[in-house]
C-alpha cells in the first residue's frame, strides 16, 4: 500500500494521469465491446441499425435501433453479472437518457408521434446479453 508521499510523488511525475488514461481506455473499449455485442442481439431479432453512441445537447445514447417502427433506445452496461450491469443504472442516468431520446425522436421522420422503448441492455462477464424491454422508465 502506498502512502501519502508515494501518492504525491505519483501525482508529481504523471504515473497517476497514466493509470487514470489507461483505465479510461479500457473502460471505453470494454464499452464498445458491450455495445457491438448487444447491436448484434438486436440484429439477431430483426432490429435495424439507427445510431451507436449518438450524442446531442441533451446527452448521450447508447444503442439506437428500429423494429417493427418502434424505435429503441438503449442504455449498455456491463458488469460481471447481469444484476451487476442493472445497479449501475442510475436515475440521474434514466433522466439524461430520455432527454437525449425527446430530443432525438423529434429528429425523426414521425416526430412527436413516434413509438419509443427504453431498454436496458446487460452484458455479463462472459458476454453474454440480457435486454430487459422497457426497463427504463422515468423516475
Amino acid at each position: 500500500m502506498l502512502d501519502f508521499s508515494d501518492r504525491l510523488d505519483q501525482l508529481a511525475t504523471g504515473v497517476l494521469t497514466r493509470d487514470r488514461a489507461h483505465r479510461g481506455q479500457r473502460n471505453n473499449l470494454s464499452g464498445q465491446t458491450a455495445e457491438a455485442a448487444v447491436l448484434r442481439t438486436y440484429k439477431a431479432r430483426g432490429a435495424t441499425f439507427i445510431a451507436e453512441r449518438y450524442r446531442n445537447a441533451a446527452g448521450e445514447i447508447d444503442v439506437i435501433v428500429q423494429q417493427n417502427g418502434v424505435y429503441i433506445i438503449a442504455e449498455v452496461k456491463s458488469a460481471a453479472t447481469f444484476d451487476a450491469a442493472l445497479a449501475r443504472i442510475t436515475p440521474r442516468q434514466v433522466a439524461r437518457i430520455y432527454a437525449a431520446a425527446e430530443a432525438f425522436i423529434l429528429t425523426t421522420p414521425e416526430g412527436a408521434f413516434a413509438e419509443v422503448r427504453c431498454d436496458a441492455a446487460l452484458v455479463d462477464g462472459q458476454g453474454q446479453v440480457q435486454i430487459l424491454e422497457g426497463a427504463l422508465l422515468p423516475y
